[in-house]
């Protein structure tokens, strides 16, 4: 008995801690699928499952304090289904054995001794994980492969942000998070969206819920508040038809929204900070009948901002996202809208008045307008939909359509002179945009032999139209619809200050008008899938897509239809040599369609890229952690056009360039109470043609760390910080020169109380109150960040 108990596993010993742990449960009637998930939010514990053991099951819910043995045996009770912890805080839901008898006993003949009926039962195969996240830590994905499918089996680098990081970094908007991952880089935009750059090239236009959006969507994306994760995919994404035409090889953004839910959520959220100015929001979530076949979820929010540190005014904000899910059986339907209406101000910026950083304006002389600014309006509706087809088959749909309404205004400066005298110039612009995307998949499972197939046959229809919209003539300056005006120059003083009227006043000369879009772009894509398990130890992801693209000009000024097809593969291998380790390769393609003509009169060529990506996977600390390495080199064979500066304006190839970089990640608890995001990136950029890359920095580093207090009456307080540091890079001064902009590193703090019904966190950014420069940045226009940053939030459950 003592030789037994010494030789006893580590992960048996903690079983019984686990299941008695007690834990305080809300986990109303509702499909069993989303009663483990709420299980497991609940209790901190990271429940896996076979998918096709809990689809279309019910459970009766748990409520109450309960130790978790009970807990899943209440949520398990009527099913065939039992549970196996199998690490610290990880627990395996599957198919109760059968157990055979020893011996049978025949009335006519008396016992059998020791006659086993069945001698071996087959090992359960574990083949789908119930998406949820704990803590910082992410196990699934369904934006890199359009399936459910765990992190380990993808042979490609994706970094999750989840819940609770967005919650520990007191962020609020995608942007503010997206920025620390590893391998990307946010561009400030003057007088329009920003961007984001991921591995040295534009991520385009990004997903939402895994549909490619047709035009960039940036400052229009929901606040955090209608977020459940955002999954940052590396590489080039024209395999799920993310083909945007802006240079976006590098990676996808795709924002995953939250959904309906049978397990209630009433929560309120509340925040003050300086130069954020105040939110607030709601987040309501149920269901609707006593079985929990109709949920809901309806999510508000909106935010006030005076002022920005160098003084732009107008921030402002409101949000507005209603859905209703239904499912009975093995059919699901969910109907969605949202509505956004950001207005933002030009972000504080100095203008180069020499030839380094130095030579700028002062901070205090504001450039322009108290008034610059953009303003982003956009509503969304959707749906998903789902129906099992048995035997492991099952067909789904979705689309989206969204319409945008996009305007702004700031002044720009040229001709600048060390004495601070420059050319003042008005911009404003009105812009209107409107697209569909439609996926229709037939997905299925099934095994032969040592193989297991999850296939996906998939044909995707996405139509997009920029230029839809009309002015309404109050305005001297963008007075119509999809134009840019811009006035005659004014003189100005960058280093004295003084007036500048309104981009938009009436007082101002009109110098130019030019039109922007008013052109129809069609994509159809036929797509075919075969993810296949090799055993326990190889996995293979073989994809293939047929995508053909159409663009129409409108107009008679405007390039001619152009029609092309395109092959697009992609193909990845992943190795697991042991259960906590898996290695992988792979191969992508990426391809981009160009509307401008070229000197023969004709469009030009798409621009086409292929990654190859190597990597491994370690899951540490019994699986509570992950450690990611990858290399990866894009290489491009022509990248952003050069325009003629003489009529007629024709276009040619711009150079083409090759990427390479080393990404090192790692997320996860590997102490108990302790959360730690980490990455380090070293990167380079060769353009072909020899030119010096802008706005690359070679390294970049964050770390994010959250203690939860552990020691007793220490328990509802956490702590959390960050430091986030880059190397310098280059901006682009004109006439082939370049300036330095420093590497740098800011720090972040925050402190945080948790009450049972609510939670409050103190939180500072740029604690030391550094200038800190934008990553990107030209003569007219460097962004800069000035001062400490102060915000108090906080979060009641109703």
């Amino acid at each position: 008995m003592l030789l037994a108990l010494a030789l006893a596993s580590p992960r048996v010993l903690a079983v019984a801690p686990l299941l008695s742990t007690q834990t305080t449960l809300s986990i109303p009637a509702q499909p069993l699928p989303e009663a483990l998930m709420a299980l497991g939010r609940q209790a901190d514990v990271q429940i896996l499952a076979a998918s096709g053991a809990v689809e279309g099951r019910h459970s009766p819910g748990a409520s109450g304090s309960l130790p978790l043995a009970q807990a899943l045996t209440r949520l398990l009770q009527g099913t065939d289904l039992d549970y196996e912890v199998v690490g610290a805080r990880t627990v395996v839901v599957r198919r109760r054995a059968f157990m055979p008898a020893l011996s049978f006993e025949s009335r006519l003949r008396g016992a059998k001794p020791s006659v086993p009926i069945v001698s071996a039962l087959d090992p359960v195969q574990v083949s789908g994980v119930i998406p949820g996240d704990i803590g910082f830590k992410a196990d699934a994905t369904r934006g890199a492969t359009r399936t459910d499918t765990d992190l380990v089996d993808v042979p490609q680098s994706v970094s999750v942000v989840t819940r609770d990081l967005m919650d520990s970094q007191q962020a609020f908007e995608v942007a503010d998070v997206v920025r620390h991952v590893a391998g990307v880089d946010y561009v400030d935009g003057f007088g329009g969206p920003p961007l984001f750059r991921i591995r040295g090239f534009n991520a385009g236009n990004g997903l939402t819920d895994g549909m490619p959006n047709g035009v960039a969507r940036i400052e229009d994306l929901p606040p955090l508040i209608g977020v459940e994760r955002v999954e940052v995919l590396k590489g080039p994404e024209a395999i799920l038809g993310e083909a945007s035409v802006d240079n976006n090889f590098g990676g996808a953004v795709n924002i995953v929204m939250k959904r309906p839910q049978a397990e209630p959520v009433r929560q309120m959220t509340v925040s003050a900070g300086r130069y954020d100015g105040t939110r607030l929001g709601f987040d309501f979530a149920g269901a609707l009948d006593a079985q929990g076949q109709f949920t809901y979820r309806l999510i508000a929010e909106g935010n006030d901002a005076h002022r920005t540190a160098q003084g732009y005014r107008g921030k402002r904000g409101s949000y507005l996202a209603p859905s209703i899910a239904w499912r009975s059986g093995g059919t699901r339907l969910l109907l969605g809208a949202e509505y956004i209406d950001n207005r933002v101000p030009v972000p504080d910026h100095v203008v180069l008045l020499g030839d380094t950083l130095g030579a700028s304006s002062p901070f205090d002389v504001l450039p322009g307008n108290a008034s610059d600014h953009a303003r982003f309006r956009t509503r969304r509706a959707y749906y998903m939909a789902e129906q099992s087809l048995g035997s492991g088959w099952s067909l789904r749909s979705r689309g989206q359509y969204v319409s945008q309404h996009d305007s702004g205004q700031a002044w720009a400066f040229v001709n600048t002179q060390p004495s601070g005298e420059a050319g003042a110039q008005a911009n404003a612009y009105r812009y209107s945009d409107a697209f569909y995307t439609l996926q229709n998949e037939l997905a299925g499972h099934f095994e032969k032999g040592a193989l297991t197939h999850e296939l996906l046959f998939g044909f995707d229809y996405a139509r997009t139209r920029t230029g839809t919209g009309t002015g309404n003539g109050s305005d001297a300056l963008a007075d119509t619809a999809n134009t840019v005006t811009t006035s005659r120059l004014h003189s100005f003083n960058l280093m004295l200050g003084g007036h500048l009227p309104s981009a938009r006043s009436n007082e101002l000369s009109i110098d130019a008008v030019r039109p922007l879009g008013g052109s129809w772009s069609t994509q159809t894509g036929v797509f075919a899938q075969d993810q296949i398990a090799v055993g326990e130890s190889w996995d293979v992801l073989a994809a293939l897509r047929r995508t053909t693209y159409a663009l129409h000009g409108n107009g008679t000024d405007t390039a001619p239809t152009q029609r092309r097809s395109i092959w697009i593969p992609r193909l990845g291998v992943v190795y697991k040599p042991a259960p906590d380790v898996s290695l992988y390769a792979s191969s992508a393609t990426g391809f981009q369609a160009d509307s401008l003509l070229g000197e023969d009169g004709r469009p030009l060529p798409p621009s086409v890229s292929r990654q190859l990506e190597a990597g491994a996977r370690f899951g540490l600390f019994d699986q509570r952690a992950r450690l990611t390495v990858a290399t990866y080199r894009i290489r491009l064979d022509h990248s952003v056009d050069l325009i003629s500066p003489e009529p007629p304006y024709f276009a040619t190839p711009g150079p083409g360039q090759t990427n390479r970089g080393v990404e090192i990640e790692f997320e996860g608890q590997p102490l108990p109470g302790l959360d730690l995001s980490t990455s380090y990136i070293q990167a380079r950029i060769r353009n072909h043609d020899g030119s010096l890359p802008v706005a690359s920095p070679r390294r970049q580093a964050n770390v994010w760390v959250n203690y939860r207090f552990q020691r007793a009456g220490w328990q509802a307080w956490s702590v959390a910080g960050g430091i986030f540091a880059r190397s310098r890079s280059l901006g682009h001064a004109g006439d082939g020169t370049y300036f330095d902009i420093p590497g740098q590193a800011s720090m972040e703090l925050g402190i945080t109380y948790h009450a049972d019904r609510w939670r409050m966190t103190l939180g500072a950014k740029n604690l030391f109150a550094r200038t800190l420069y934008a990553v990107d940045a030209n003569q007219s226009f460097v962004p800069l960040r000035e001062g400490r940053v102060v915000r108090l939030s906080a979060a009641f459950d109703l």
